[in-house]
């Protein structure tokens, strides 16, 4: 199970949690950052460091940043 960005992100975009993952699972898209699902060892080092608290494990996302779940593992696609 991965960790999840979600839309405060999007109006931050800090990148604390870039600097933290052991695994380089987080990259920049143009207006936030996202977490690749397949690469993620859910250490949790990311949900620590975001200033707005916009990561979440993926079965805890709020119903209402469902839709980031999907976004996040789109972006990996390609």
């Amino acid at each position: 199970m991965a960790f999840v960005i979600t839309s405060p992100c999007k109006t931050e975009k800090a990148g604390e949690c870039v600097e933290v993952c052991p695994v380089d699972c987080i990259e920049e898209g143009a207006d936030m950052f996202f977490i690749d699902p397949d690469i993620c060892i859910d250490c949790g080092a990311c949900e620590a460091v975001c200033p707005v608290e916009a990561i979440f494990i993926e079965d805890e996302v709020p119903v209402e940043e469902n839709e980031y779940i999907e976004l996040n593992r789109k972006f990996f696609q390609g």
